[in-house]
Order: structure tokens, then sequence, then C-alpha cells
């Protein structure tokens, strides 16, 4: 994509360097790397945290299970039974935000849904952020369900890890912007079952393009870099996608 077409795409909008973007819209756009902490959560997010959890725990459990058939029978109807419990409630359309750039000029924007560090989304491992010195850090342990090599995870959700990473390391601009261009280096099998630590890193920007580049390492091996471009939006346009997406929505209801 050209320089012309990102403008044309999403407008005159550049990012700036961490030490000058304005600090409260610096605080806005990394309000994500907060978001996922487990501290003070209100009563109706401890309870779906719960039930994603317990689900996270039933896929790991069933993924080449070798439970009898009288014990998958049993299960799957609790399944249904416990699926059959939210038949007739709206399943809305609140968006997870999966990339850490897009939270635009969202006020207080919600993440427990997002497919990686979302504490009710059982698909989320979940991933959890911290930042200091303009480094991001995340912390994540891939259990069977993502497994690829035996034994190790899958190189795609590798990528996405660091999509969601690199994403928030973006963020440090000052500006949303979205995925341009990923590429990930894999540099050693990366083991499931294990505490790894994925680390983003701002690095520079050049009009509308922001670049970033990460490391994954499970204690001290190295297991796969990465590098992207993110091309920023104007302050708002990811709020107008998010509409224009939700009447979508709407519309096919």
């Amino acid at each position: 994509m050209s320089d012309d077409d990102i403008t044309t795409r999403f407008g005159e909008w550049s990012p700036k360097d961490p030490g000058e973007s304005d600090p409260d819209r610096l605080a806005m756009v990394t309000k994500r790397l907060r978001a996922a902490s487990h501290e003070d959560l209100s009563p109706r997010r401890r309870n779906l945290k719960e039930l994603a959890d317990a689900t996270r725990l039933l896929i790991d459990r069933l993924v080449a299970t070798d439970a009898p058939d009288e014990v998958v029978a049993a299960a799957t109807a609790d399944i249904v039974a416990a699926a059959t419990r939210f038949a007739g409630y709206r399943q809305g359309s609140l968006y997870g935000f999966s990339e850490l750039a897009t939270a635009g000029g969202h006020q207080d924007p919600l993440y427990d849904h997002s497919p990686f560090i979302g504490i009710a989304n059982p698909l989320a491992p979940p991933m959890t952020l911290t930042e200091s010195d303009n480094v991001v850090t995340a912390t994540v342990r891939f259990g069977q369900a993502y497994e690829g090599p035996p034994g190790c995870v899958h190189g795609g959700y590798v990528a996405a890890a660091f999509d969601e990473v690199l994403g928030a390391a973006q963020s440090l601009s000052g500006a949303p912007g979205m995925t341009g261009t990923l590429s990930v280096r894999y540099e050693s099998p990366t083991p499931l079952h294990t505490d790894l630590r994925f680390e983003g890193r701002f690095s520079g920007v050049e009009r509308r393009k922001i670049f970033v580049e990460g490391s994954c390492h499970a204690g001290d091996q190295l297991t796969a870099t990465a590098s992207g471009i993110f091309i920023s939006m104007q302050p708002g346009r990811f709020l107008d996608l998010l509409a224009e997406r939700e009447a979508r929505q709407e519309e096919q209801r």
C-alpha cells in the first residue's frame, strides 16, 4: 500500500515518537495495557472470568483425550445443557479489539473479550501485558489446544501473539494504528505448557507508518523474532469503522 493509498483510507494523521506524544492521548491509547488487570474485578467480570477459565480447562483436557465413549457422551450432554442456558439471551456486538492499537477515541474500552488478553474469552490463553521504558512485555502459557509440531506451539499462534504485542508497542506512538505488515522469523521451537515472554519495542515512525519489533523467549531460549509496520489512523476513525461494523450486524439480525 502506497502512502497515497494510506492517506485515502486512513486520513492525514502522523504518529510521533513517545517523547513527543501528547500525554493525555498516549494514556488513552495505551489504556489497554492496564485493562487486563485481574484486580478489583466487578462481580459480573469475575463471574465471566471464572466461566471462561472453566471452559479453557475443558478445552485443554478435551484435546486428544483418551476418555472412553461414555464419558465423552456424558460431557456432550452437559455442554449442550450449559449452552442451552444462554439461549434466548441477546449476544451483543461488543468488540474485543483484537489489536491493541485500535482503542481510538473510546473513553472506556473493554478488552475482556479479546482473543488474546480477554479474561472472559475462553479462546484467549490469556496473555498478560505490562509496559516499562517503552518496552511491552507479555507473559503467556499455551496449552494443548495450541499445539502445532509435537509439544510445540503452532506457528500461527506465535504470529498472532506477536500481532497483539507489537500492536501494544506501536500504541506508544500515541496514535491508534492497524497492522500493515507482520514478519516473523522462527528461531527455534516454541514449547507448550511453558511460560513464554514476548517483548515488543516501538522503533520509529515515517509519515503514517509505525515501525515495531519483537522477540519471544522460553526462559533463556530465543524462539522467534518479529518486525511489523502499523498504519496510523485519524483519531476517531476506528470508532467510525466500529460503528459501520455494528450497523452491518444489526441489518443481519
